[in-house]
């Protein structure tokens, strides 16, 4: 098949690229930065370009968004205006499926573990309610006839991923411990980048009346935060440990430095620490047949395994925080470390 991917020179759309050509498929890729998989550099929010990465394509996987770190206005020009191009596009191309990559950040802070797909849309950021709202324009075509799987993902990891993951590899490389809100008991799911790619390929040829529904996608197996944190300090072998601190007065602290800019550690991300955070992915097994593969600590190890490689290799100067790619400054948490 033809295939056009958004956001190929992220984390998740560069890693879907590498599979499906070595599936032997043709891939188009499209994104702002080049890279291996980019076949056409340029913003989803031109319809110009849009149409060009759109010619013939039997299929397209819409995986371009925004981080929240993003300033407000970006995360929602990025995500909901990139979305409205991305579909009306596609509509006009007459691509035929279009798989819309979300994310679970669009239950917000659920009370209902493990949540269901069925749980109703409660956003609580700038980010949820772009998320939400892409969905809601994703729903709108898949009711005017398109073909539209759209996969809710827990936070994915493995080899590529730096952000928030780097400081927690950071602080285990160098042999010191590693601070949690409270104990550290919340059991918090994520998700392998490899068992993602696994679910995307399989709703590309899914049969329509399976592939057009909404899934979550998580991992089965998931500890405590505390046990896969301690997992990358054993890993690193220097004896850290992970010490739990007073949670409300470190959130007070902490939701402080995010606000003066000085912490990458977002508002939603502090409080869902603080609760169980996991999806049922019972309807993903049952209608896809879809079984992950890896663990919270096989995905997180891996990550660990890659990035203490990936570190040697980026150039001075590289960027921080744009992406997923990219390890996020640690802002005044940098200066704290020596505490611990």
């Amino acid at each position: 098949m033809v295939i056009t991917i958004t956001g190929a020179a992220g984390m998740l759309g560069s890693r879907l690229a590498e599979r499906l050509l070595a599936d032997g498929h043709r891939v188009r890729g499209v994104d702002l930065r080049p890279g291996p998989g980019v076949a056409v550099v340029g913003d989803i929010r031109d319809p110009a370009v849009m149409a060009g990465a759109l010619a013939g394509a039997e299929v397209l996987v819409h995986a371009a968004a925004a981080l929240p770190s993003y300033p407000d206005e970006q995360i929602r020009s990025i995500i909901v205006g990139g979305t409205e191009s991305v579909f009306a596009a596609a509509r006009a191309a007459g691509t035929p499926r279009v798989v819309h990559i979300s994310s679970t950040a669009v239950y917000g802070l659920p009370k209902v573990v493990p949540t269901p797909e069925t749980h109703p849309r409660e956003p609580v950021d700038t980010y949820s309610r772009a998320k939400a709202a892409a969905e809601e324009i994703a729903e709108r075509h898949r009711a005017a006839g398109m073909c539209v799987p759209i996969l809710r993902p827990k936070t994915f990891v493995g080899p590529g991923r730096m952000g928030l993951f780097s400081m927690l590899f950071e602080w285990a490389e160098e042999g010191r411990n590693f601070p949690v809100l409270g104990r550290g008991d919340v059991r918090i799911q994520m998700f392998g980048i490899d068992d993602l790619v696994d679910a995307v390929v399989t709703v590309l040829t899914a049969p329509e009346e399976v592939a057009n529904d909404t899934y979550n996608l998580a991992a089965a197996e998931f500890g405590t935060l505390r046990q896969d944190f301690q997992a990358v300090l054993d890993a690193a072998g220097h004896g850290g440990r992970v010490v739990a601190l007073p949670a409300r007065p470190a959130l007070t602290v902490l939701s402080t430095l995010q606000r003066a800019r000085l912490s990458p550690v977002y508002g939603r991300l502090l409080h869902k620490l603080m609760e169980d955070s996991y999806v049922s992915i019972d309807k993903a097994g049952e209608r896809l047949g879809f079984a992950p593969r890896l663990s919270n600590r096989d995905a997180i190890l891996r990550t660990y395994d890659w990035w203490r490689t990936a570190r040697h290799d980026r150039p001075a100067g590289s960027p921080t925080g744009r992406t997923s790619r990219d390890p996020w400054s640690q802002g005044l948490l940098s200066a704290v470390k020596i505490f611990f």
